[in-house]
């Protein structure tokens, strides 16, 4: 049991979106932990891809599972699949993730409607599916996949945020639901901007080039950050400090976040060159986009920001809170001196 001990050697997780990003990193940061592995998503062919080189790099059994995350019954019968293959399933990790960029009305409802059913409700089937395995058990570790975009608003990215906030809430609910004493752990993890496939996968329809900016971290150090998880469970665990200086500064000060955000995105749009509208992989899988990174680091030739030293990233955390802190400070001195309250249009 996970309780007494949270080796990983032997034991079976299921990783969703695994064909690239930061699914594969993490289906294989698995296998050389010596875990059996079931890899899915949509793209069979490259499923197989996936598993054979998580056998090539330790794992002591891999099994490919085409699935789509938005159909429930297809996530029942992976779960069904995994648990006849290995015996059970000791850790499930909901990845699989997508999102709409640019103005709202600028995209169909319906690449929307895709992006909460993937983020959200693709989240919600596996839950569904392996909780009831984990209560058989008497053990496991759920891992749900949200982002800085479930700490703090983005903008342009409306559909993704809302999909984003309602994994948190999801993930909050279901772990207060685990009775005490047991051991099942429902767990969220929380990446900032990571350097994957998934920057093309997305669809864009902000009729500019997107480009994520150089503060990238790679999709191998969210995956560490799983294992670490499924070894240790926490409850809501920050990949990169950008995650948690945003989550800070949106706790102290969200109306000042908010506007600094939205001020940021604004500008990179309007400096950024045309692009072509295109759904991306919403709506069917699409053959580019197969490695675990999107390129992004080394095109541009820099370290990922894993390896800032941690006096940048306080200092950054720290930055963060003073400027929230000096908003909410003055906006509450405007309260005092004037001595009324001021209505929203004021503030």
């Amino acid at each position: 049991m996970f309780r007494k001990a949270r080796e990983i050697a032997g034991r079976t997780v299921v990783v969703t979106g695994a064909s690239s990003g930061i699914g594969r990193a993490t289906a294989l940061a698995f296998a050389r932990e010596g875990a059996r592995v079931v890899v899915a998503a949509r793209r069979a062919d490259l499923l197989d891809e996936v598993a054979a080189e998580c056998r090539r790099e330790g794992a002591s059994g891999a099994l490919a599972v085409p699935t789509d995350v938005t159909d429930a019954g297809a996530v029942q019968a992976l779960a069904e699949r995994a648990a006849s293959a290995f015996g059970g399933i000791d850790v499930w990790i909901n990845n699989a993730g997508t999102g709409v960029f640019g103005p709202y009305h600028a995209a169909d409802i319906a690449l929307h409607r895709r992006t909460v059913e993937v983020n959200l409700f693709g989240t919600m089937h596996g839950a569904y599916a392996a909780l009831p395995i984990f209560k058989r058990q008497g053990f496991g570790v759920l891992i749900n996949m949200v982002s800085l975009g479930g700490w703090a608003p983005t903008p342009f990215a409306a559909a993704y945020t809302a999909s984003k906030f309602g994994i948190r809430g999801f993930t909050a609910s279901l772990r207060q639901e685990i009775a005490a004493g047991e051991d099942i752990h429902v767990c969220a993890i929380f990446p900032a901007m990571v350097d994957t496939p998934g920057f093309v996968h997305g669809a864009n329809m902000s009729g500019r080039t997107l480009d994520p900016g150089p503060l990238l971290y790679r999709p191998e150090d969210v995956a560490a950050r799983m294992v670490a998880v499924a070894k240790h469970p926490q409850g809501e665990v920050a990949v990169g400090w950008p995650a948690r200086a945003g989550q800070i500064a949106y706790n102290l000060s969200p109306r000042t976040a908010e506007i600094v955000i939205g001020a940021t995105m604004r500008r990179l749009l309007s400096r950024a060159g045309p692009a072509p509208r295109t759904e991306g992989a919403l709506l069917h899988p699409v053959e580019h986009g197969r490695d675990t990174d999107g390129g992004w680091l080394d095109r541009k030739g820099l370290p990922s920001a894993g390896r800032i030293s941690t006096g940048l990233a306080v200092a950054g955390i720290a930055g963060l809170a003073l400027a929230a802190g000096l908003a909410f400070a003055k906006r509450r001195n405007r309260r005092e001196t004037s001595g009324t309250w001021l209505s929203p249009a004021q503030r």
